[in-house]
């Protein structure tokens, strides 16, 4: 069950080893491709070992974890990473080096983790993304999820004030439920015609 290996036409979806590390580091130090996540790029190879020992040796300790390196088929080197944790909101995350960006890699490497973590039962997974990183928003929506509510949030560790979307998809058949927990701690929310 812990994170497994998967394939799909172009990509193998595989766990990252100690070995990956300098992959790793290229994909977790391009200031554009960090942009819009939530932590700094990493600006050392020392910084790529602790951070795999903190965003991935631990996850692959737990009994379930979806934390996937996303490798071509044709060199099993990792270029980008994809994910879903286990707390409450089960948010689906990802990230690509931009050199991969606009080939539908994303896409295709979320619909098989979608199906994945659908067939081991989770009941739904939501994700979000800042309003001025659209082409996140894409993704989500290529792999089945739908727009629920924006939310402001300062942003930690980055301390800036971020308008997020989130998007929602429910795989146990209840399409009424919607995840509020952020709604509902953030002063200021409200859902925008997208």
């Amino acid at each position: 069950m812990n994170t497994p290996t998967i394939e799909t036409e172009r990509l193998i979806l595989r766990k990252f080893t100690k070995a990956d590390v300098e992959a790793l580091y290229k994909i977790y130090s391009d200031k554009e491709v960090n942009k819009f996540l939530p932590w700094f790029p990493l600006k050392s190879m020392e910084e790529a070992y602790s951070f795999y020992e903190q965003r991935y040796a631990v996850k692959y300790a737990e009994p379930q974890g979806y934390a996937y390196a996303i490798c071509l088929k044709a060199d099993n080197i990792p270029i980008g990473y994809i994910k879903v944790d286990m707390e409450e909101h089960h948010d689906f995350g990802y990230g690509l080096r931009k050199e991969f960006w606009h080939q539908g890699i994303v896409t295709e490497a979320g619909k098989a983790v979608v199906a994945q973590v659908k067939k081991d039962g989770l009941p739904f997974i939501t994700a979000t993304h800042d309003r001025n990183n659209p082409r996140s928003g894409g993704v989500m929506q290529n792999v089945g999820m739908r727009y629920q509510y924006s939310y402001e949030e300062q942003w930690k560790p980055k301390d800036i004030l971020v308008t997020f979307r989130m998007y929602q998809l429910n795989l146990d058949g209840n399409q009424e439920r919607v995840y509020k927990k952020y709604w509902d701690t953030s002063a200021v929310h409200f859902v925008e015609t997208i």
